[in-house]
């Protein structure tokens, strides 16, 4: 009689659900523009994440304990398991990249992706969020600076309207990281008082990522206290 094989078990290589549920912890403040871009990632790709509050007004984002996680002492930062990433563009890419989701599906693709998210930092995120921040009352400066910014994120605005009368969405034919990137921002026109009625194309383009499963505000998403899972 020949004796019996012992069983041999398989490695898992697949995280366990409870470990991959805690893998993501956002740092930052539900007002942080750049902070609901990530949240708003997460979302959309419908995996939870624990949140931490950061209070800029008594300057939590300065001090050392938040400084080795960021070292810019801006928010957002993101943990991923055992690294903090920062500079919301560069973590909307690594999460593409990692849960494979609103990533282009072509290396051209992800090379416009990436045009995309730095266009936006260099034309349009500057010119809305400082306008915002200056309605807020988060910053001064005088008419003549508003005008100024007002132009550029106009000037923006219709290089996306015009993009956006080619396709429904900015890279390829299904929502990509610019798509959330770049809403992230426009979003903020109304608070920047900057009316989107002359760009019909970009209003109907918000309107389909609002529809999109996940999809939150940042009220919905980000809580103003720390949120664990």
């Amino acid at each position: 009689m020949k004796p019996k094989k012992k069983a041999v078990s398989k490695a898992v290589t697949k995280p366990s659900s409870n470990g991959d549920k805690q893998r993501f912890t956002l740092h930052g403040t539900m007002m942080s523009g750049p902070t609901y871009t990530v949240g708003l990632m997460l979302s959309l790709c419908r995996h939870p994440f624990s949140y931490i509050h950061v209070n800029l007004r008594e300057g939590q984002h300065k001090q050392p304990d938040y400084l080795v996680k960021n070292r810019y002492g801006q928010v957002p930062a993101l943990r991923d398991g055992q690294m903090f990433l920062v500079q919301s563009a560069a973590i909307l890419e690594h999460l593409a990249e990692s849960l494979k989701k609103f990533d282009g599906k072509t290396p051209m693709e992800r090379i416009r992706v990436r045009e995309w998210l730095f266009w936006q930092w260099d034309k349009l995120s500057l010119p809305v969020l400082r306008l915002r921040a200056r309605n807020r009352g988060f910053r001064q400066f005088g008419d003549e600076v508003r005008t100024m910014y007002d132009t550029e994120a106009k000037a923006a605005l219709a290089v996306l309207e015009h993009e956006l009368a080619k396709s429904d969405w900015i890279v390829g034919k299904k929502p990509t990281i610019a798509d959330i990137g770049i809403f992230a921002v426009v979003r903020y026109t109304p608070e920047a008082l900057i009316d989107l009625t002359p760009y019909p194309n970009v209003g109907t383009w918000k309107k389909r990522i609002e529809a999109l499963p996940g999809f939150g505000t940042p009220e919905q998403i980000l809580p103003m206290e720390s949120r664990l899972l």
